[in-house]
């Protein structure tokens, strides 16, 4: 966010914001006739807003790790030693069996709660693999008959946030009767673009969403019932 002093009636600037390191004074009253000085927000300019979505998918990929490294890691310990333990006392204590079962199917549970909780923030699948194999997973998971051509290189992080979560979510829409969706995804002039065949076009609105944050285009063929969406988003 850009802050900018305003200014007095007759030209004087005002005061700009205060820095952090300056003392502040004591505080008072102000004179009757005093002006107190007015600060200005405006909207943050085209660069910080790149920088800022960027900073947002960053922050996205290090909730995920912390995740699926810290807690996630812990829980499937936990229940590989719980097992361990059932065999130790199988004998001494046969009635903890049902006890251990049940506390092992919670932490399953709580387990793919977690990484569901994780999908949704970056897929693991994403950071790891590649946007590519991403997509291949958000196929096989439509309804509809999903193919995906995609090189094995890596883009740029956000990029790949991006147009993953805007592809993921039109295939997660389609009905079973889209029979022949095609998404292609290729590299242009340090840009990542993904194109959509055989899907309603309607569903470019939503895909600007997510892209257009990092100065990313939606183009769309077809007019208003089913063609091709083309989504270009600029690498860092």
């Amino acid at each position: 966010m850009i802050v900018e002093p305003a200014h007095r009636p007759g030209g004087a600037p005002g005061a700009g914001p205060r820095s952090e390191r300056q003392e502040a004074p004591m505080a008072t009253d102000p004179a009757p006739d005093a002006v107190v000085p007015t600060v200005r927000l405006l909207s943050p300019g085209p660069d910080e807003l790149l920088r800022s979505h960027r900073a947002h998918w960053a922050r996205r990929r290090r909730l995920e790790r912390q995740l699926h490294d810290g807690a996630s890691l812990r829980i499937s310990a936990l229940a590989l030693r719980i097992g361990v333990m059932r065999h130790r006392i199988a004998q001494s204590a046969p009635d903890l069996d049902e006890t251990i079962d049940e506390l092992q199917e919670q932490l399953h549970a709580v387990l793919q709660e977690l990484r569901d909780v994780a999908g949704h923030i970056y897929p693991t699948l994403l950071d790891e693999a590649g946007l590519g194999p991403a997509l291949r997973e958000a196929a096989d998971r439509s309804e509809a008959v999903v193919r995906v051509v995609a090189p094995d290189g890596r883009f740029d992080p956000a990029a790949e946030g991006a147009a993953y979560f805007a592809v993921a979510d039109v295939l997660s829409s389609l009905g079973g009767v889209f029979r022949d969706v095609t998404v292609t995804v290729t590299a242009e002039e340090r840009a990542l673009v993904v194109v959509l065949d055989e899907v309603p076009v309607d569903a470019g609105g939503r895909m600007l969403d997510e892209v257009a944050g990092l100065g990313g285009t939606i183009d769309v063929t077809g007019g208003t019932g089913v063609g091709t969406i083309t989504a270009r988003i600029p690498c860092a």
